[in-house]
């Protein structure tokens, strides 16, 4: 009974300060809500890198001329390309992989009074493999296309609704540079990763492009995927994969590769921990501003115990205990950091749901992370409350009545 007539008490003290009490909770609520949006939006960023490399293809390795340095301004040293031979020992050689060979060449467009410049990719049929890609209409290439390099394409989604209004192109031929082209499939959509639109692509068998478009027998990059059935690791196959260009490119031990291989995986991994790692730092710093709401709540209670004195020396005359006193303020001061905590999840939860939505990332609650800002909120009012209630119910009686 005590206890519930002293929570009242407590209650009805911040009922009377409403403006002041809002005011104290201010800095808990923003506080609560800087660590919920920082953590969620960095959650989301995570998520969507990972997201976006997974849509380039599962298990997927790049193979490129060239040595590649590490650092702030990375670059790839100039080196012979890869030849068909390489593609073919590959395919011969490494079990348990799609192999794909890629050339290509940037090349205007156009269908009726339609152009659109983009980058016509040579391949073959391994391309939907590695990549992952499946065709929305239409067939892949035939391999007597491939063999006499037929001129026949693959769209993405974006030439389509560039050149041909989002209808059918199935069957319709378009210019490709100086080429005329027939279109016999349609990719389905990838969307855009890392600023790129992945739909914004043409695909033609590997000679079409090398003779037609480039006037070369480069290959200029060589995707390879593991097989979903394959009892081997994209390490192990990366491996493999430099084992054998080091043999075939003839480079002796201790010289350096003219060749590097991309693991995709690695890169996914990376950019997860380094968004990780940001989050929990952004985390970190948002919630300093949870101590700053602590210290607001200290400051406003030290100012209430000494603006209540000789409501506190009534108190303890009349025979309330200096603990009844101490729970008193202790419990007003929970009171205003449980009230902002709660508002704080409410802004905190709705605030990074819009911004992740404008950012057009996919929004994850973490509930973990939700009860653990709550969580903090209510240990600051317990811990900042604590000096200023222990402070009033030390206060002597009779001093506190002569209290003006």
């Amino acid at each position: 009974m005590i206890l519930w007539s002293t929570i009242v008490l407590a209650f009805k003290a911040i009922a009377r300060n409403r403006m002041r009490s809002l005011l104290t909770a201010l800095g808990v609520v923003i506080g609560v809500a800087s660590v919920i949006g920082m953590v969620h939006l960095g959650q989301a960023a995570t998520q969507s890198v990972t997201g976006q490399i997974s849509s380039l293809g599962s298990g997927l390795l790049y193979v490129l001329p060239g040595t590649s340095r590490r650092g702030p301004a990375a670059v790839s040293g100039a080196a012979e390309s890869f030849a068909s031979a390489d593609v073919d020992a590959l395919k011969r050689d490494i079990l348990g992989v799609h192999v794909a060979p890629v050339t290509s060449q940037r090349a205007l467009l156009v269908y009726g009074n339609a152009n659109y410049a983009t980058t016509v990719t040579g391949t073959d049929n391994g391309f939907f493999l590695t990549r992952d890609w499946e065709l929305s209409q239409g067939r892949s290439f035939e391999a007597r296309e491939l063999s006499r390099g037929a001129a026949v394409c693959v769209v993405g989604q974006t030439v389509v609704d560039e050149l041909f209004a989002g209808e059918d192109p199935i069957g319709d031929s378009m210019r490709v540079g100086k080429a005329s082209c027939s279109i016999i499939g349609v990719l389905t959509s990838k969307g855009k990763s890392f600023g790129n639109d992945q739909d914004e692509i043409v695909l033609m068998p590997l000679r079409a492009v090398q003779r037609r478009l480039a006037g070369t027998t480069d290959i200029h990059l060589i995707y390879v995927s593991v097989s979903s059935a394959a009892q081997t690791s994209t390490r192990a196959v990366k491996l493999a994969i430099e084992e054998l260009l080091r043999e075939r490119r003839r480079i002796r031990d201790g010289e350096e590769d003219d060749f590097h291989v991309r693991d995709m995986e690695d890169i996914a991994n990376t950019l997860s921990s380094t968004t990780s790692i940001l989050t929990a730092l952004l985390g970190a710093v948002a919630a300093v501003s949870l101590l700053v709401g602590g210290i607001g709540i200290m400051n406003i209670m030290m100012v209430s115990v000494t603006e209540r004195t000789r409501e506190i020396g009534i108190r303890l005359a009349i025979g309330a205990r200096g603990r009844e006193v101490l729970l008193q303020f202790l419990v007003e001061a929970v009171a205003v950091s449980v009230l902002g905590g709660a508002l704080g999840v409410v802004v905190g939860v709705v605030g990074s749901w819009y911004a992740v939505r404008q950012l057009k990332m996919e929004f994850v609650v973490s509930p973990d992370i939700i009860g653990l800002a709550f969580a903090f909120s209510v240990i600051i009012g317990v811990v900042f409350g604590f000096v200023p209630a222990r402070k009033a119910a030390r206060l002597d009686p009779i001093e506190a009545l002569r209290h003006e």
